[in-house]
């Protein structure tokens, strides 16, 4: 059922296929007999979710490396990295957790008879289903998991109707507003409607810089410093009690009231942003540092001198000679190629040692290995660098930078995320990108445009440049933006995940998704109302809803022929889509990021009937599925129910709504960790139920094969632990039984051998390591260093350990370890070994069963960070276990804003 590569480029030519405007009652009744309905819409849960497999039915991947690869997360200005590290691709609703390219889109499906209506099912893949073990639940169970997973979404989608009903009828209910000060409790007003408390309730103490414009709280900051000092206990050094003291009073000093912005309804209204704002503009990445004069670039044997601007863009591809997945990519070596010989022809290209030019013309012809090694032995030289001298160069670098990392917004000073303007270097892209290659330029003060108050100093350009405007955009959240050179796309400074304005822009996001509540019940009456609609616009359209609402599909834009070749909901070809009858829909396209989206599900009768004739004939490969629908008109349409309402809202509500059902019928009790278990398994539930997945990360096999070594080690000394009862009592052989104390099969010799030198290997090393780190310190504190006895000494215990296993495999005898071995204690130690290997092999079930579901993605990104806190406060669970510090900063407003009796 797949095309050849012949039919790609067919298919830019052709014109569109375009369904009819109004579907006949004929017509329908024909579909009627072929597919019959129900009239009952079921929620839609996956029967089969997975990544790329290798018995999947695709192209084999290009010559660009391990298609598999993970690529690291970047963003296209950095924050806290190196210009070296730095990277080019940017995406607004980025998730956190790293995601890996696939290597090339999936081949089309190729319809096989056009009289036909029902596609011929993609050939079976083993592709892994949602496990019981995913969701928390026990495998032992009579009733089949799906059938389980659509009960429960039936039953969440229909308390959220019920809900939706019980909110409007309350509010029409409700009497008009009195005024303020008869005013009744506001408990039910959503939280961004909210009056603002009185000034003092708007205020909590917090540590903060003490140049802030901010009247501090001087008298209150004492008194809790007292307090500190109070309840800390007596330390015996003099010198460490004053520092400690000295301490708090700065606190103290430095406390100033905590804007809590979540509270007051006078901002954000508008579309005015800010009143003031003052900054110090940008840093720009060092000029280009020349290669040593023995560095050089090789072109058909010879080494060649380059032009300065040259050789830069000669280092750009020459340090990455590692990122075989690049420079194994044809279509980024031609890019490449192209803009450096660009570069060449205005530079005069290159010239060997006797001034004589050479002409740089063949890209298979050059050598970049002289220049990848300088790079490499650089970058081992970095790492190579004691802790005290790193940890020096850190200390100077935010020195230099510490002016641009806070800038003062309304008088409060907030945190600049990504002040850095992005190096000179190579577009790397996502997923195929068609610019992949393309050098990135290096951006100058004239292409940059800065945002700052009226009254406020402009910062000063580099000496002789100037800024290419300075604007007051009082509308805006930027501080600086420029216009790169491969997409044309616009790059901003903005300020930081956990500054007040990025934390307003996550609690609009969703409290829209809580307004959503609202009228969900109405949405989803429409739409499958307009399932059976004879318009064909609006027939598709519904269509369109019900797979974004039930199986959180992107809406999707149309992309340029510049741009990544990625999918969404409205922009889903003919060869995206394969129906099997009675009601199977097989999903196969790229989506964000190029990663690819396999899904089969079942869907509604009318569903799988609207496919069919929105695949009819004369429609095939190439041609849209929802040619009358777009975005922009799906959303206009999604905004008649509630303003600021979008297909990816979606998404949000559902993964909340969903969460919050499961949190307020949770029980979790015992352990702090066994309640961590029970919300992870309600998280999982969450992301299978919404239909959120992610690629398996091309380490996840190492890792599980990691997982069995360390098992295959316990179980290993398992057996040595019970040969060594025979050394105690060698009567216990006769009364255990000889099978009792024999060695697994699997662990033969050859493989003992191998574990038993990687142990040693592994203990000489670790011994090593804590030798340096301590001379490092030693060095660190101008106090004499160990000699290398000291480390010779150390590693006589790797040694001993090699003797000891030399001699068990000589004699075949285990001695017994320890202070006075007993059979009683050496038994209590299987059991301790027994019960590791055990939640060794619990954890491993897990990792596996979650490797294609993405947790961290639904609790990131779509469920209210607010459910996680009210979890966090009503079990008693620190936060800390669910967010980490990155995140605590980022949600800040809701671990301060709700308390355990807060509801989505």
């Amino acid at each position: 059922m797949s095309s050849s590569d012949d039919d790609a480029p067919l298919m830019k030519g052709k014109e569109q296929a375009l369904s009819k405007d109004v579907i006949s009652k004929d017509e329908d009744k024909a579909m009627d007999k072929q597919v019959p309905s129900n009239g009952h819409v079921e929620p839609g849960i996956s029967i089969r979710m997975g990544p790329v497999d290798d018995q999947m039915d695709i192209d084999e991947p290009a010559a660009n490396g391990n298609a598999n690869a993970k690529r690291k997360a970047r963003s296209s200005i950095t924050n806290g990295k190196s210009y070296k590290d730095a990277s080019s691709s940017e995406d607004d609703d980025k998730p956190l957790s790293k995601r890996r390219r696939t290597s090339q889109q999936a081949k089309p499906v190729k319809q096989e008879s056009e009289s036909e209506l029902s596609d011929v099912p993609l050939k079976a893949r083993n592709l892994p289903k949602a496990s019981a073990v995913q969701i928390g639940e026990s495998s032992d169970s009579d009733t089949p998991l799906n059938t389980k997973l659509v009960k429960k979404k039936e039953a969440i989608e229909q308390a959220a109707a019920k809900e939706a009903k019980a909110i409007r009828a309350k509010e029409k209910a409700a009497p008009k507003r009195k005024p303020k000060a008869e005013s009744d409790s506001d408990d039910d007003v959503p939280l961004a409607r909210k009056k603002a408390p009185a000034k003092k309730a708007n205020c909590v103490k917090k540590k903060e810089e003490s140049d802030s414009d901010a009247p501090l709280a001087k008298k209150p900051a004492a008194k809790k410093a007292k307090a500190k000092a109070a309840a800390t206990p007596p330390t015996k050094k003099g010198k460490t009690k004053l520092k400690e003291e000295q301490d708090q009073d700065r606190e103290a000093d430095e406390e100033e009231e905590e804007y809590r912005w979540w509270e007051d309804n006078a901002k954000g209204d508008g579309t005015k942003k800010w009143d003031t704002l003052e900054h110090n503009g940008v840093v720009f990445p060092p000029e280009y540092v020349p290669l040593p004069k023995n560095v050089k670039l090789i072109y058909d044997g010879v080494p060649v001198n380059l032009h300065p601007e040259a050789e830069e863009a000669a280092t750009f591809y020459g340090s990455m000679l590692n990122s075989t997945h690049n420079v194994e990519n044809p279509t980024f070596n031609k890019n490449f190629f192209e803009d450096f010989t660009a570069i060449l022809d205005k530079t005069g290209h290159g010239k060997d040692k006797d001034g004589k030019t050479i002409k740089i013309k063949k890209f298979e012809k050059c050598d970049f290995k002289p220049i990848f090694e300088h790079f490499d032995a650089e970058r081992a030289a970095k790492k190579s660098l004691p802790a005290a001298e790193k940890k020096a160069l850190k200390a100077e670098k935010e020195v230099a930078e510490a002016d641009y990392m806070f800038c003062m917004w309304d008088g409060r000073k907030q945190k600049v995320g990504n002040f850095r303007v992005e190096p000179p270097g190579l577009f790397r892209g996502r997923g195929e990108h068609p610019k992949t290659g393309r050098i990135k330029k290096r951006v100058l003060p004239e292409q940059i445009t800065i945002n700052i108050g009226e009254k406020a100093k402009v910062p000063a350009a580099p000496a002789g440049h100037r800024w290419k405007e300075v604007k007051h955009d009082h509308e805006g959240t930027w501080l600086a933006m420029w216009q790169e050179n491969i997409n044309g796309a616009y790059k901003y400074v903005m300020l930081a995940a956990n500054s007040d304005i990025k934390g307003q822009s996550d609690f609009k996001k969703f409290e829209k998704a809580r307004e959503l509540k609202k009228h969900i019940d109405r949405i989803r009456q429409d739409y499958r109302k307009e399932l059976k609609s004879e318009k064909m616009v609006d027939r598709q359209r519904a269509t369109a809803i019900y797979l974004i609402d039930q199986f959180a599909l992107r809406a999707g834009n149309e992309k340029g022929e510049d741009e990544a070749d990625t999918v969404g909901c409205c922009s889903l070809k003919f060869q995206h889509i394969t129906l099997r009858p009675p009601e199977t829909v097989i999903f196969d396209f790229l989506g964000k990021d190029s990663i690819r989206f396999y899904d089969e599900v079942k869907v509604d009768p009318q569903v799988f009937k609207n496919l069919k004739i929105f695949k009819k004939e004369p429609k095939t490969i190439g041609d849209d599925i929802f040619d009358r629908l777009t975005t922009s008109a799906l959303n206009k349409h999604l905004t008649s129910y509630m303003p600021g309402l979008t297909a990816k809202v979606f998404r949000t509500y559902n993964a909340s709504y969903t969460m919050a059902r499961l949190l307020k019928s949770l029980k979790a009790t015992g352990t702090i960790q066994e309640k961590v278990k029970a919300y992870n398994d309600a998280n999982r539930e969450v992301a299978i139920l919404c239909n959120h997945k992610r690629t398996v990360a091309a380490s996840h096999g190492a890792s599980i094969d990691k997982m069995n070594e360390r098992i295959n080690g316990l179980r290993y000394q398992v057996w040595r632990t019970k040969m060594m009862m025979i050394d105690v009592d060698p009567k216990i052989k006769k009364k255990k039984g000889a099978e009792y104390f024999e060695r697994p099969e699997d662990l033969d010799t050859e493989w003992v051998k191998q574990h038993q030198d990687a142990e040693v290997e592994e203990m000489r090393q670790k011994i090593t390591k804590k030798f340096e780190k301590e001379n490092e310190k030693l060095a660190a504190e101008n106090q004499k260093e160990m000699k290398p006895k000291e480390l010779n000494e150390r590693l006589e215990k790797a040694d001993e350990l090699a003797a000891k296993y030399k001699k068990e495999n000589k004699t075949g005898k285990v001695e017994a370890e320890g202070k006075g071995p007993s059979v009683e204690k050496l038994e209590g130690n299987v059991d301790k070994l027994n019960q590791r290997i055990e939640n060794m092999k619990i954890q491993m079930e897990d990792k596996e069963g979650n490797k294609e579901v993405a947790l961290g993605t639904s609790k990131i990104n779509y469920i209210d960070p607010r459910l996680t806190v009210v979890f966090s406060k009503k079990f008693d669970v620190p936060i800390e276990k669910f967010f980490s510090k990155t995140l605590r900063e980022k949600f800040d407003w809701a671990i301060k804003s709700v308390d355990e009796d807060w509801e989505f």
